[in-house]
């Protein structure tokens, strides 16, 4: 099958602020982004952000609208540049490396899954599971991508292209995509948001046996209190900064502790203008360096 097992995680207690976390795979220290140009344009994405996370751990990222928990995810990914800090995967300082070195680290060492599954709709489920293998030059293994996506619950849909496939199965053919390669680190980004709520229960639970049966770690952004209490650790950002953490979550500890973040009037934003102009730059910005890592691999290939 695609996935390594791991040794069991360390427990999630974070390290000192201001300090990376030496068995974290992934580290941020003191990272600031900001957004826009002066003059009362610029929003403060990320106000001196500092989180880790271990391996073989399933971790929920929150927070309203506006809150940062995408630019954390875009950066923590190197899909987008941090303004000062420190991002550290698997012991590579992301904020130093050049574009080509983030591209084939990315290729080698992370997973994406997002809401919108983007799988090619030209290729059968198979070929979507092998195109990163192809992108990054490696052989095929026919039989282990078979495996994997018998793991994923799709031993039979293999031949079948996305218009063929449900919402469910097309999100699980993106999730044994992004596994093809072996990341160290999957991350997810609103990876129920398009499926209706009993399939978005069972992509859930598969995440969660990818943590607890091969030691995968993955790292979701949600705004969802039921698929965040499927993690083991939530962390909570409001106005770009982390406000504190929940282990073993339930659907209603975390729905309690997001309606305290929320502002007083639920029809203001405390920083107005700002989800939208958020999403829309993590989102351009990540469209723009995943494509550019297409493009490479399709060069190196």
């Amino acid at each position: 099958m695609f996935w390594r097992t791991s040794s069991s995680a360390s427990s999630p207690d974070p390290a000192p602020a201001g300090t990376a976390d030496k068995r974290a795979v992934v580290s941020l220290v003191d990272v600031r982004k900001t957004y826009g140009s002066g003059g009362g344009g610029q929003v403060a994405a990320l106000d001196g952000v500092s989180v880790s996370f271990r391996a073989g751990t399933f971790t929920a990222i929150m927070g309203p609208s506006g809150s940062g928990k995408s630019t954390l995810l875009q950066c923590a990914a190197g899909l987008d540049r941090v303004d000062a800090g420190e991002v550290l995967l698997d012991g590579a300082p992301l904020h130093r490396l050049s574009e080509r070195a983030l591209t084939e680290l990315r290729r080698e060492r992370m997973g994406f899954v997002f809401q919108s599954f983007n799988l090619v709709p030209a290729l059968t489920a198979r070929q979507n599971v092998e195109l990163p293998l192809r992108l990054a030059g490696r052989g095929i293994d026919a039989a282990a991508v078979d495996r994997g996506l018998a793991e994923v619950g799709l031993a039979e849909r293999g031949g079948h292209r996305p218009s063929e496939l449900s919402g469910g199965q097309q999100q699980r053919v993106a999730i044994a995509r992004a596994l093809a390669t072996r990341p160290k680190v999957l991350f997810a980004d609103e990876p129920t948001g398009a499926l209706d709520s009993r399939t978005a229960r069972d992509v859930l639970a598969l995440l969660r046996r990818l943590v607890a049966d091969h030691g995968q770690t993955v790292i979701m952004v949600t705004h969802d209190p039921v698929a965040a209490s499927h993690a083991e650790r939530v962390v909570f950002l409001a106005d770009g900064r982390v406000t504190g953490e929940l282990t073993d979550p339930t659907a209603e500890s975390v729905a309690l502790r997001m309606a305290a973040l929320e502002p007083d009037d639920p029809g203001t934003d405390s920083r107005p203008g700002t989800d939208a102009r958020l999403g829309a730059d993590a989102r351009l910005g990540a469209d723009a360096r995943l494509g550019a890592d297409a493009r490479l691999g399709a060069d190196a290939c």
